[in-house]
């Protein structure tokens, strides 16, 4: 890892004046942009070569299919903007980057027409110091969230790409995401959480760094490293969202409990960030798709949210009631239609899956997304300052009148995973 950190370097050493920046052509012209390096399809992502196509096919300008295009960065935040668009063709795009986090859907271009798409990702590596590193669990040794460079995938039904720059960005806010399998980067398909979809919703003036994993709890979290990550590249003015309790809940033993060991770690979270200069924000867990015999949501958390409250007050924290919220929207979704929030798909819908999907904990896109817009809401009423940057466009949300679900468009990635993640 240290070889490709130090190439990494060399390489924005090389090829940006400022040490810092990347010019890419996608064009079909013979001759690149003054200050631009040309791609073509036989360029494969290479340590050697520090960018490239990768993870699947090169585009091959006919072909509607999803393609990849990585380039090797050190940790940071990044501003890109792609132009999309193709002077022979319309097209349709959708930029996602990393682990699935959406920034731009459905972006339609005519034949001829170009589109700037800006956004600022995060990237980051395992890499804590020069004698430690992240504990992350075997599962995630291939999250394209861990690794060495910055990739970007590119979907839609008709994906456009004519040029693409990467500037390496300081002092932009940074929001830096701390939970469990409701909140990660779910890199396949079906599973999706809010975290990945909550991107979509920002301008090129805040950056999401979701640090969240699968099965976690609040100390299990901090054991890992994960958080002693995220603190090295915290700075003052930066977020920490804290969303623990689906997991947490099920530790047994002296000293464990909602108003032991859970608030605990939470306490630890809050006074890291405060150290910082950061804004810590509690956020109460997701509900469970577990409904009774007269349609309404039941409590499964114990006293977990409860607790959270609790030392939100006390603390005086910003807390956004996620718990509250998606009770009243799978109420409002209703018992069946609220399937469809969720993973529950029959045998044989993707590849490999030989048994139903009926999993009530885990969201598949359409629901994640409907999280992320209740956690924007949840924003609104706690008045954090970094609504500023959501973007034109975005409207109210209500969770008693959820998005018709059939007219939610996704392009599945080209990865798909059969088993459940950690956590319940």
């Amino acid at each position: 890892m240290k070889h490709f950190i130090l190439l990494a370097a060399a390489i924005l050493t090389a090829w940006g004046a400022d040490a810092q920046s990347f010019k890419f052509d996608f064009t079909a012209n013979k001759k690149a942009k003054e200050g631009y390096t040309k791609v073509t399809p036989s360029d494969r992502f290479s340590e050697e070569r520090g960018y490239g196509y990768d993870l699947t096919a090169s585009p091959d300008g006919e072909s509607n299919a999803p393609f990849f295009f990585s380039v090797a960065v050190p940790d940071g935040n990044y501003l890109v903007t792609a132009v999309v668009g193709n002077k022979r063709a319309a097209g349709e795009t959708t930029l996602r980057g990393e682990s699935r986090r959406l920034f731009f859907e459905n972006v339609a271009t005519k034949k001829g027409e170009f589109k700037p798409c800006t956004f600022v990702i995060n990237k980051r590596n395992t890499h804590i110091s020069e004698t430690e590193d992240v504990r992350i669990k075997p599962r995630e040794s291939h999250k394209l969230n861990w690794d060495d460079k910055l990739t970007l995938e590119f979907n839609g039904n008709m994906p456009q790409l004519c040029e693409l720059i990467i500037e390496r960005v300081e002092g932009v806010p940074t929001i830096f995401l701390c939970g469990d399998s409701t909140v990660v980067d779910q890199d396949n398909e079906p599973w999706a959480s809010w975290g990945q979809m909550i991107t979509r919703f920002f301008d090129e003036g805040i950056s999401f760094a979701n640090y969240a994993e699968s099965g976690e709890c609040g100390n299990t979290f901090i054991a890992a490293g994960r958080l002693k990550k995220a603190l090295s590249q915290m700075k003052a003015g930066d977020y920490l969202f804290i969303e623990f309790g689906h997991n947490d809940q099920k530790q047994r033993g002296p000293g464990k409990g909602a108003f032991y060991s859970y608030m605990t770690s939470l306490k630890c979270f809050i006074d890291e960030a405060r150290t910082r200069g950061a804004h810590p924000v509690l956020v109460t867990p997701t509900q469970r798709r577990s409904f009774d015999e007269q349609g309404k949501i039941r409590d499964t958390h114990a006293d977990f949210p409860e607790a959270m409250r609790f030392l939100a007050a006390k603390e005086q924290v910003p807390l956004i009631d996620l718990h509250q919220m998606t009770r009243t929207l799978y109420e409002a979704m209703g018992v069946e239609p609220s399937k469809r929030a969720f993973v529950h798909y029959p045998a044989g819908t993707y590849p490999g899956q030989t048994r139903d999907f009926a999993d009530n904990t885990h969201f598949n896109p359409y629901g994640a997304y409907q999280i992320a817009k209740c956690i924007i809401e949840g924003m609104k009423k706690v008045d954090l300052p970094l609504l500023e940057h959501l973007r034109e466009g975005y409207t109210a949300y209500d969770p008693a009148q959820p998005d018709d679900v059939t007219a939610f468009r996704w392009n599945d990635s080209p990865f798909t995973e059969v088993e459940k993640p950690d956590g319940n």
